[in-house]
């Protein structure tokens, strides 16, 4: 794998991580300790707005979760079905290290993977939240498109257009995998 995909499988590790202590810190904030007494700066304040009906608080937190969990599924189910087909990560034709990285079969799976991320795009459109879903999307998008302007898939000679097809070619085998985590950090709202 070369220097710009370990570099990005490093950095969606780090982030994963980051985001996974974020909820765990939240959820250990929210806990108000042991049953012992809270201090009053820690204390959470649960009662509704002067304005909104004591029971309406939890709505709209159910009906984003009840969001998150329908877009979770529909891309999920969408992902499962090109991932089987065009694979992902180092068995994906356009991972780095593949000899098909500069083939029509990177070009399908580019055009596949391109496709999927325009369908998550399209499920999350008008709600609120996912933020990390559309921002990998969107990523997905860039690298399909840069990677057909530059000509990767016609084997180019010039180790510059070589060279500047990498990135998008490892954003575009890893995009399966991304476009499901970004779901996954839907239901969190993120």
């Amino acid at each position: 794998m070369s220097e710009v995909g370990v570099d990005r499988v490093k950095r969606i590790r780090l982030w994963s991580t980051t985001c996974a202590v974020t909820a765990v810190a939240a959820l250990l904030a929210g806990c108000g300790g042991s049953g012992g007494s809270t201090a009053p700066d820690s204390t959470v304040d649960v009662t509704p707005s002067a304005g909104a009906p004591a029971g309406r608080s939890a709505a709209p937190a159910s009906d984003r979760a009840a969001v998150a969990e329908k877009v979770k599924s529909a891309v999920e189910a969408q992902l499962s079905l090109d991932e089987g087909r065009f694979g992902s990560g180092s068995n994906s034709p356009c991972a780095t290290a593949s000899a098909k990285m500069f083939t029509r079969q990177c070009a399908a799976a580019a055009k596949g993977t391109n496709a999927d991320a325009s369908f998550a795009l399209a499920q999350v459109d008008g709600h609120e939240g996912f933020a990390a879903l559309r921002s990998v999307a969107r990523e997905i998008q860039n690298s399909a498109a840069a990677y057909q302007r530059l000509g990767c898939a016609a084997n180019p000679s010039k180790a510059a257009t070589r060279h500047a097809c990498l990135e998008p070619a490892a954003v575009l085998a890893q995009g399966f995998p991304d476009l499901r985590d970004g779901a996954n950090l839907g239901l969190a709202g993120k």
